[in-house]
């Protein structure tokens, strides 16, 4: 029996066909409602029709589905190009029942020097180039508090971190309770501090971008081959051959935070091959 046929699932007749077209591939699907410029919701999978068939299958979504007058898809060559497109759509179109992937209106991170600490804001430095920054936060705040984390977690002094004001010639509070170690007051050496701090946040570190320029990422499944442009991070867009990325002059506005996420382990992999465009 095929599963548009079983009862249980009770697929609006409208969506029927739709439904039985959906390809079992990698791929975006968009839920329309009866807005012209906002979709209801925007969602990715490795296979399209099986991730769309499940939303059917979910009590918790009946509103959702209540409101669909047509679903949309999207076929990708594989699931990097189906993340890529999802935030890039859902950034545009701010569908009704998506939560995530906005835009970090504050976005920061903590640059560590030898002079201290500074949470420091995408919108005024280049994230994508810059040495020692640990750690992508929607907010000061965001930062603080992982930092905060990591000085209890180590015994790093809030004094040095700039967490906290100190008192000249006077350790800080929380070496009395023994949670620091002691650079405030000489128990511990500034630079072993340092080491200490950074070598706590190096699972945090923000990589540069490792090419000069704008790039294209190969990715192929058994019918076609798609070429992802990225710059800085930043996706630009995907084409199907690479006389047409060359043509794609887009640039990167903003250090982008989910895109950063959704490439920095596939890229720094090897698994994929990536051809320099400039």
């Amino acid at each position: 029996m095929s599963i548009l046929d079983e009862d249980m699932y009770k697929y609006p007749e409208h969506l029927k066909n739709e439904l039985a077209a959906l390809p079992s591939r990698p791929g975006v699907y968009i839920f329309h409602g009866t807005s012209k410029t906002m979709p209801l919701y925007i969602g990715k999978s490795v296979n399209i029709r099986s991730r769309v068939m499940s939303h059917f299958r979910n009590k918790n979504e009946a509103k959702l589905l209540h409101l669909t007058t047509h679903i949309e898809h999207i076929e990708m060559a594989g699931e990097l190009g189906a993340l890529l497109i999802e935030a890039q759509l859902i950034k545009a179109q701010k569908p009704l029942f998506n939560k995530r992937l906005r835009h970090a209106k504050q976005l920061c991170s903590l640059s560590i020097k030898h002079s201290g600490v500074e949470v420091v804001y995408a919108g005024d430095r280049d994230f994508w180039h810059e040495d020692q920054l640990f750690g992508l936060f929607p907010n000061k705040s965001s930062a603080l508090d992982a930092l905060r984390a990591v000085a209890d977690q180590q015994r790093l002094c809030y004094g040095v971190l700039g967490l906290e004001r100190l008192i000249q010639g006077r350790s800080c509070f929380r070496y009395t309770l023994k949670r620091c170690a002691g650079a405030c007051c000489g128990k511990e050496s500034l630079e072993e501090h340092q080491l200490r701090l950074v070598k706590a946040m190096e699972s945090m570190r923000v990589q540069c971008w490792p090419y000069d320029g704008k790039v294209a990422v190969e990715e192929s499944c058994e019918t076609f081959t798609q070429y992802h442009i990225i710059n800085n991070w930043f996706y630009l867009g995907t084409v199907g051959s690479l006389q047409e990325a060359k043509s794609i002059n887009t640039t990167a506005d903003c250090f982008d935070r989910d895109g950063y996420k959704i490439l920095c382990k596939p890229l720094l992999s090897g698994k994929f091959n990536i051809i320099a465009l400039e």
